[in-house]
């Protein structure tokens, strides 16, 4: 499936779709780009997909400003496993992490490791 509107901003498509294997252009994985950006691969300010790219991704695999899903990677993250400035998550780093797991300056978690950490197991980092 392939859909790109007509209505472009700074170039890119406002919405762009492309789910599944486009066999006329050889491409095993649909690649959006836009705006917003729905597919295999999405790459856009708002992009839903398995792998995700932009400002707010959310996919099984996102990497954005504002990164949501499964692995997440971002200034801010969420997801399963987070990586980020601000990080919740089951596992999560970063310098204000929140999770089951939980490693950064500032951490909470059920196991917190970290200078300044809280939760129900904690290692401090540096002494204490």
């Amino acid at each position: 499936m392939r859909y790109q509107s007509t209505l472009k901003v700074f170039g890119w498509p406002l919405l762009s779709v492309a789910l599944g294997p486009d066999l006329a252009a050889n491409e095993g994985r649909g690649i959006a780009r836009g705006v917003v950006a729905i597919g295999d691969i999405a790459i856009g300010c708002l992009a839903f997909g398995g792998l995700a790219f932009g400002i707010v991704p959310f996919g099984g695999l996102s990497v954005g400003v504002t990164a949501i899903g499964g692995a997440a990677f971002g200034i801010m993250a969420l997801g399963g496993f987070a990586l980020g400035a601000v990080a919740l998550g089951g596992f999560a780093i970063g310098i204000y992490a929140v999770g089951g797991g939980a490693i950064g300056v500032y951490a909470s978690g059920g196991l917190a490791i970290g200078i300044h950490p809280e939760g129900g197991a904690v290692i401090h980092l540096f002494g204490r």
